[in-house]
């Protein structure tokens, strides 16, 4: 199984100012670019639903038919946040692609932050969740603390993948690996922003027990202001259906070993 993880920052590129630019022709690049790699699931943070931006249109649908990919997607903001009804704002989201049908998708949503969505998303022998973890340091140590209890009675191997905004280091999530017991994909804990001139770790795909990890990528491209990370992994079953080795499809930063998985079910509930 191949993961993408990739912080696409709403199809405006990687420069601060072009943020409120119209998305049409940078999100067709990253089409192109994610089809390349040829993923089994996609993790996309920051994606548009359809501002001004897209001209009302949902790129994470775009970006599904473009890849022949189902998707599964929700506005990153609790459902009673007042962000939910600011323009452009209320259409900021987290998604998933899968190029197998998904079964069922469960949004989570933390009690602290801003962007407070987890989606998890589960298929016959792995779960996944995708998070994007706030700004603030009090409110981001919150969420992790959220997260642990979330996953930890998880009964099928699992990944938890997403921006981690881990603004003051990478320590920031030693208790976080220590109380789950995950390993981080990118052994190496090579950097992914900003993405011309890479100094931040803050994008990570954390796997469980029952998966291996045989490859992890960083691929060295400036379509965002994040790196993406792709991993090639296998989750444990009872039986081989593991597909024949990938060749890597990009220039990366370097290969490493790592592991993914991935999850879905359709209610919408609080983090206590």
């Amino acid at each position: 199984m191949r993961l993408l993880l990739y912080n696409i920052r709403y199809a405006t590129g990687p420069k601060v100012h072009h943020y409120m630019r119209p998305s049409h022709k940078h999100l067709s690049r990253i089409a192109a670019f994610i089809g390349q790699l040829e993923p089994d699931i996609v993790g996309l943070i920051e994606v548009d639903q359809g501002s001004y931006r897209t001209g009302g249109q949902n790129q994470v649908e775009l970006l599904a038919a473009a890849l022949g990919h189902y998707h599964s997607h929700s506005v990153k903001y609790g459902l009673k946040s007042f962000w939910r009804h600011v323009p452009i704002i209320k259409m900021q989201a987290n998604a998933f692609l899968a190029r197998d049908r998904i079964r069922n998708e469960t949004f989570h949503y933390f009690d602290k932050g801003m962007k407070r969505l987890v989606i998890e998303l589960e298929l016959d022998h792995v779960v996944f969740y995708l998070v994007h973890l706030a700004l603030g340091a009090r409110a981001r140590h919150s969420q992790l603390n959220a997260l642990y209890n979330l996953v930890k009675n998880t009964q099928k191997p699992f990944v938890v993948a997403g921006d981690f905004n881990t603004l003051w280091g990478e320590r920031e999530i030693d208790l976080f690996l220590a109380a789950t017991g995950l390993q981080n994909a990118n052994a190496g804990w090579l950097p992914t922003y900003p993405s011309k001139n890479p100094n931040r770790h803050l994008d990570f795909v954390l796997y469980s027990q029952g998966i291996q990890v045989r490859d992890c990528q960083v691929p060295n491209t400036t379509l965002s202001d994040h790196l993406p990370v792709l991993v090639d992994l296998d989750v444990a079953v009872d039986h081989e259906q593991r597909h024949a080795p990938r060749p890597p499809h990009c220039s990366c930063l370097k290969y490493l070993r790592l592991g993914d998985g991935i999850h879905l079910d359709n209610r919408a509930h609080a983090l206590q």
